[in-house]
């Protein structure tokens, strides 16, 4: 039998003070929550703590152009200009900031002569046609500088140059209209312009400087150590037997998920690009850097990425071919993606370093994962699956593709990275061998060459970057 109960909801005031003694603790909870999220988002880049505070030490800077009555007297109300300039102009890394900073300092300058010069030539029609003039002038400029910010090799780095350009002019040459003083509203915008453009690239510079270069240089390396991270675990942990069972925990299995970071790299591979470019000298990095360079290593290493993410799949995938078929081919496609793995490592550590030694060992191992590819394909080819089920068959075969694609992608980085290595003169291997004193027992200056023994080294094959650079050379 059902029980009915008769009790009434609780009423109107009963609920109110239900929710007013349960506030204390939502509400101390939610502080405790919202202080995590501030504790964390420090930790995770203390940069970002630093960044607050320069933008204050700017912002409190131009104000006193503002508070101070004799700086006052001398711009007015535009020294509001210089605060605004501060808030938008100032950005997390010195290439942004650079670059926002000339854009609206250039586009201040030019959009202020034009706006002058309009303004006069206008005021030469008389009080009818001044007016209509203006009205030109100002569509002419919108239209054409609107046009122009749809260009994507303008868009990526003088948009907001752009912006500020027809807000400028518009501002000028409309306000000239009514304003007689029209040369004194330039100046006054174009100097407190540039004050606020100054201290924000001033402070970026000088206090805890954040390189977008610096950035872009670590992630692309940390991305290509990520995939050579999965490559080297992938073979043991795809070809692993039943009796084996779960090795590793899923702690330990992060690793095998961290490549996912580079399928969506791109976007901020190409702002960190394009910041680096307005970037003066510093530390390794020279000016006029070879940053395209990176990002040509960043799409093949996104190439490689998604091959990974499909190897990834068959992990889990439902459908798993017996532990004979895979035994098959399981010593070649493991030492294709232990070789990858380990290829992949030496050029990170070849970027980090900005070293080209590594190099030429990623060289020896993209070597060693070609030989073994090619024992593969002969392998596939001798028709070792003729008798084995179709559905179990195609899993394992798209691996080994995969694995060679995977090979074949990693041979490719290598390239780009030789050719960032050379435009960018990473240090040489040459060079990075110093040259030692004889010693004791050794054949030293003072004996005859009679006496020391010859040394003769042959070569018997140059490697995949050095022959690349050898058939740049003939060409």
């Amino acid at each position: 039998m059902e029980i009915i109960s008769h009790e009434k909801p609780p009423g109107l005031f009963a609920r109110m003070w239900l929710y007013l003694k349960s506030l204390p603790e939502k509400s101390k909870a939610n502080v405790v929550e919202v202080v995590n999220k501030v504790i964390k988002l420090g930790k995770d880049d203390p940069r970002r703590i630093t960044h607050s505070i320069k933008v204050g030490l700017a912002l409190t800077m131009v104000s006193i152009f503002y508070y101070y009555q004799p700086l006052y007297d001398n711009f007015g109300v535009s020294a509001m200009w210089a605060v605004m300039t501060v808030v938008v102009v100032f950005e997390f890394s010195v290439g942004a900031t650079l670059g926002k900073g000339l854009n609206r300092g250039l586009a201040t300058l030019v959009a202020g002569g034009l706006g002058v010069g309009a303004h006069h030539l206008a005021s030469l029609s008389g009080e009818i046609g001044e007016p209509i003039l203006l009205g030109f002038f100002v569509f002419i400029q919108a239209a054409a500088s609107t046009f122009i910010r749809f260009f994507p090799t303008i868009k990526a780095r003088y948009d907001y140059g752009l912006l500020i350009f027809i807000l400028t002019f518009s501002l000028i040459s409309v306000s000239g209209f009514r304003d007689d003083e029209i040369l004194e509203l330039a100046h006054k915008r174009l100097s407190t312009v540039i004050i606020g453009g100054s201290a924000c690239i001033i402070i970026s510079i000088l206090i805890c400087p954040v390189w977008a270069g610096q950035d872009l240089h670590n992630l692309i390396a940390t991305n290509l150590e990520k995939l050579g991270k999965f490559l080297e675990g992938f073979g043991n942990e795809y070809f692993k037997t039943l009796e084996d069972g779960e090795s590793s925990n899923k702690d330990e299995k992060s690793f095998m998920q961290e490549y996912k970071s580079a399928l969506n790299s791109k976007s901020s591979e190409e702002s960190l690009a394009n910041f680096a470019r307005w970037e003066p000298g510093h530390g390794r990095f020279q000016f006029r850097h070879p940053w395209q360079r990176y990002l040509k290593i960043g799409n093949l290493t996104r190439q490689c990425a998604y091959r990974i993410d499909a190897l990834n799949g068959y992990l889990n995938t439902e459908i798993q071919a017996a532990p004979e078929i895979k035994s098959k081919i399981q010593e070649a496609c493991t030492e294709m993606s232990l070789e990858s793995g380990r290829a992949l490592k030496e050029l990170t550590l070849a970027i980090k370093k900005t070293s080209q030694q590594p190099i030429t060992s990623a060289d020896t191992h993209i070597k060693n994962a070609k030989s073994a590819a090619k024992n593969l394909n002969t392998l596939l080819k001798s028709g070792i699956w003729e008798d084995c089920d179709l559905l179990t068959v195609v899993p394992v075969a798209t691996v080994a593709s995969l694995l060679i694609d995977v090979v074949n992608c990693t041979e490719k980085v290598a390239e780009s990275a030789y050719e960032l290595a050379s435009a960018a003169n990473f240090e040489s291997i040459d060079s990075a061998i110093s040259t030692e004193k004889p010693r004791s027992g050794q054949c030293g200056a003072e004996k005859s060459n009679a006496d020391c023994p010859h040394v003769v080294i042959t070569v018997s094959e140059l490697t995949p970057a050095a022959a690349m650079a050898d058939r740049s050379l003939k060409a």
